[in-house]
């Protein structure tokens, strides 16, 4: 009995704290604290999300941590007999990092791979392929228009035998070959990132002569100069 009483203690201590810090919270089996919100109504720590089947779709639930209402660190998804469909990671509410997603039967369906933009930075240099002479590579800026992009090796996999059907690699929401490097067409490179370059050339092309002035100079070349109609209006 003397060892009980400071368990007891010790568990309404802890419950005590927790209704000062949270607004609200659930209990688990094992007395973790989960689905915790703070005064100020953000989702915090363990959570627990139930979603219930609708209009044909499987119901689910989710596990995994929120930091100030967003998602933090592995987040697992399972169908409602306990079967894992996904593994998923996150940082500042996005995906970041390996994803994973399985059948019904919890065969490997596919591994993505994500990366979070931070929402006070959205901007990273990339090494291109020089449009002029592709050995070289060129340093340029981009802005990710999006809060998370593909980045990495996307594999997809043929969940009988577990064997890799295809494929893909980003960086930075660009498409990208087996090396890393962006893949570029037609002088543009693949993917909707807009894309500057950290060069620029401001240096406008002299525009070409006509063809009969530049003739006509030729012919006349030494000879006293004289003034000749080109079609400009300028002074």
């Amino acid at each position: 009995m003397k060892k009980i009483i400071p368990i007891l203690l010790f568990i309404l201590s802890s419950l005590c704290v927790d209704a000062q810090t949270y607004k609200s919270y659930e209990l688990s089996n094992s007395g973790d604290t989960l689905n915790s919100i703070d005064q100020k109504d953000l989702k915090q720590g363990k959570w627990v999300i139930h979603t219930n089947a609708l209009r044909g779709e499987p119901g689910f639930e989710e596990e995994g941590t929120f930091i100030d209402n967003l998602r933090e660190g592995i987040w697992r998804r399972y169908n409602l007999t306990g079967d894992i469909l996904a593994i998923e990671n996150y940082k500042w509410g996005y995906k970041d990092g390996k994803q994973q997603y399985f059948t019904m039967l919890g065969d490997l369906l596919r591994e993505e791979s994500w990366m979070a933009v931070n929402p006070k930075n959205p901007y990273d240099t990339i090494e291109v392929p020089d449009l002029n002479n592709p050995i070289l590579l060129q340093k340029k800026i981009i802005k990710h228009e999006s809060a998370e992009v593909k980045n990495g090796s996307w594999k997809f996999y043929n969940p009988t035998n577990g064997s890799i059907v295809k494929t893909e690699n980003y960086i930075f929401g660009l498409k990208a070959d087996a090396d890393g490097k962006p893949i570029i067409n037609n002088g543009k490179e693949s993917g909707n990132v807009p894309i500057q370059s950290s060069k620029t050339n401001n240096t406008d092309k002299p525009k070409a002569k006509p063809s009969a002035v530049a003739e006509w100079e030729k012919k006349n070349a030494g000879k006293k100069k004289i003034v000749v109609r080109d079609g400009n209006t300028g002074n």
